[in-house]
């Protein structure tokens, strides 16, 4: 467990442990201390991805759907708990405790999959809100669409606040999402022996899987696991098993509260869809814009489409500032790069704005809704990869020490994976076939077939790497148990020790470590190589003025060393840099070289870097490297 990481290892630096637990609070004021964290990622749960494949879900299929949000929602419980926990043990998110394990091509691609999720949740909260706003309003989407950039600002005004603040706002939210839906299916009147089969598991066809699958892409989402695993960490607890366990208990309470109340979102969508659209015979409504229309006329109220508007708009605003968070925790954790936060979410609300904007004007409204559903599957289709290294990371013993999870929680995580996993492959695999028994269209099929060859690989190292490592550390501790005897401690007295100078202020300090390192009797090389065009050109043979000025100064050193009774000679050499010291030194058979490490920047640590390398690497004696 680490418990001190530095500021540049915080998630969320800015908010990082601003709200302390520790001070003296008792009873509800001591839990409402911990409440928070889970509401801003409740709303991920309840985003206007979610609307869309929760209508279609209940339009096409009634009630029969309830259990797979039901499902969902436990996943979401369990999975959103080990994402907690991650942060509160370990003091990392997901995707720092990511970088610290797997290698950096791995990473590279898990980055890239998070940034497409994110990118792909926010397209549905642009669509969303755009939708939202022309359901209230009659302005056009593709205004609406432009309009939500200008999104980007609230969440940094909201920031200044700090992250309570920001909590009590997305928890009003979510209040005005609740109590819409609360009087619709007031409005609605569900027939409820319906709704209580609906919680019965059944067997789904084709058509009713890919609905499936989007609505568990919507429920259970990727990005949310890096972010519940940072927002955590803006809680300062006291840093002992029973605070840790305090912790985790209140972070429990957190979750579940806040994801039952996103599970009665998305239950009430679809119980409003079954009982107006399904039970009507209207099961061809997919459109959340159909949806509005028909709200009035078969309800016979005009309050329900107000209010289903409403709900929209606050889905897509809320949903979009968590967004922000996970895109920022996923680029410093996986990258280590901190950039504007204006500028992090504009770049992610172009990428998300793009995609919309091409579709609405290609065809229109028409489109747009399955563009919602397709970026919830899209979502769907890398939750494994946020999943099997989160289970991996709080089973660790090693780092999580007494707080890993039980074996019985193990157990259930990796059949939620297994679950996951195999949903997305029967779905993704279905889609394919019937895409590769259409003629034509070579380019995508390769396309198609190339992803899958990466998908399979990623996932392969993603899952067993860890437990490879594992057993490995578990080798090495067998292999170095025993205690070596130190029998051999003796090393040969330098003879001959090779200084290369620069001819610059750390010339002195680079003799006086050489000094330090024989004695008397011991004799000095003075190196330094002339680098003027002639000396590169004719090599020994070179007499322009550089090379002169360059013998007399090391003259003058070796000189100073002989009458400060040291046995001293210089070599001057020619050409190539790293060569020529390589040659000198072995053709006076040195038994160490003296280097100086400039700690330069940029293209100056690139050249003197590769110098001392290249060195080091061609001679076999020691080479003592100090820092000027």
């Amino acid at each position: 467990m680490n418990g001190s990481a530095s500021q540049f290892n915080n998630s969320l630096s800015e908010v990082h442990e601003s709200v302390d637990t520790s001070l003296g609070k008792k009873g509800w004021k001591r839990a409402l201390a911990y409440l928070g964290p889970a509401y801003l990622v409740s709303v991920g749960y309840m985003d206007p991805g979610n609307w869309a494949t929760d209508l279609q879900g209940g339009a096409q299929f009634g009630y029969t759907l309830i259990w797979v949000l039901l499902m969902s929602n436990l996943m979401a419980l369990l999975l959103q708990s080990l994402s907690a926990r991650l942060g509160i043990v370990r003091r990392r998110d997901l995707a720092q405790a990511n970088r610290e394990v797997y290698p950096p091509l791995v990473n590279f691609c898990l980055y890239i999959f998070a940034e497409i999720a994110i990118a792909a949740c926010d397209l549905a909260e642009v669509l969303g809100m755009a939708l939202g706003i022309y359901l209230l309003t009659g302005l056009p989407l593709i205004w609406g669409v432009c309009i939500t950039v200008l999104d980007t600002l609230l969440l940094l005004w909201l920031q200044k606040f700090g992250i309570r603040k920001l909590e009590a706002f997305i928890v009003a939210l979510v209040a005005i999402i609740g109590l819409s839906f609360l009087i619709e299916i007031f409005l609605a009147k569900p027939d409820m022996h319906a709704v209580a089969a609906g919680f019965v598991p059944g067997l789904l066809s084709k058509n009713a899987l890919y609905i499936a699958v989007g609505i568990i892409g919507a429920t259970v989402m990727p990005h949310n696991l890096y972010l519940h695993s940072a927002l955590v960490q803006t809680r300062k607890i006291k840093w002992d098993v029973a605070g840790i366990k305090r912790a985790l208990k209140y972070n429990l309470i957190d979750s579940t509260i806040a994801l039952n109340a996103a599970f009665f979102v998305n239950a009430a969508i679809l119980i409003l869809a079954a009982s107006i659209f399904f039970s009507t015979g209207n099961t061809q409504v997919a459109r959340i814009e159909d949806a509005h229309k028909l709200l009035a006329p078969l309800l016979g109220n005009k309050l329900a489409p107000i209010l289903f508007a409403i709900a929209l708009i606050a889905a897509g605003q809320s949903s979009t500032i968590t967004g922000t968070l996970a895109g920022q925790i996923v680029m410093e954790g996986y990258l280590q790069l901190r950039i504007n936060p204006l500028l992090r979410r504009l770049i992610t609300r172009i990428i998300a704005i793009a995609p919309a904007i091409v579709t609405i004007l290609i065809y229109g409204n028409e489109k747009i809704d399955a563009l919602l559903v397709l970026s919830q599957v899209i979502l769907s289709v890398q939750l494994g990869f946020a999943v099997i290294p989160l289970i991996h990371f709080v089973s660790d013993k090693s780092t999580m020490g007494e707080f890993a999870i039980k074996r019985t929680t193990k157990i259930a995580a990796w059949l939620v994976a297994i679950i996951l996993v195999y949903l997305n492959a029967k779905m993704v695999l279905d889609q394919s076939l019937d895409f590769f028994n259409q003629p034509g269209y070579i380019f995508w099929k390769v396309l198609i077939i190339l992803a899958a060859i990466i998908f399979i690989w990623l996932f392969l190292m993603m899952t067993f790497l860890p437990v490879f490592k594992k057993r490995k550390l578990r080798d090495n501790a067998k292999m170095h148990s025993d205690i070596p005897l130190l029998q051999n401690l003796e090393v040969k007295p330098n003879r001959v020790i090779a200084v290369s100078l620069d001819f610059s202020k750390s010339d002195e300090k680079l003799i006086a470590y050489a000094i330090a390192q024989g004695k008397q009797d011991v004799r000095y090389i003075l190196i330094h190589i002339v680098e003027s065009p002639s000396a590169t050109y004719f090599g020994e043979a070179s007499d322009d003025y550089e090379t002169r000025k360059d013998q007399e100064r090391l003259e003058a050193l070796t000189e100073q060393m002989r009458q400060s009774g040291y046995l001293a000679d210089y070599v001057l050499g020619y050409q190539h840099r790293v060569s020529e010291i390589v040659r000198i030194v072995q053709l006076n058979n040195a038994d160490m070289l003296v280097m100086g490490a400039h700690r330069h920047r940029g293209l100056k640590d690139y050249i003197f870097g590769e110098t001392i390398e290249s060195v080091r690497h061609q001679v076999n004696i020691p080479v003592l490297i100090v820092n000027v």
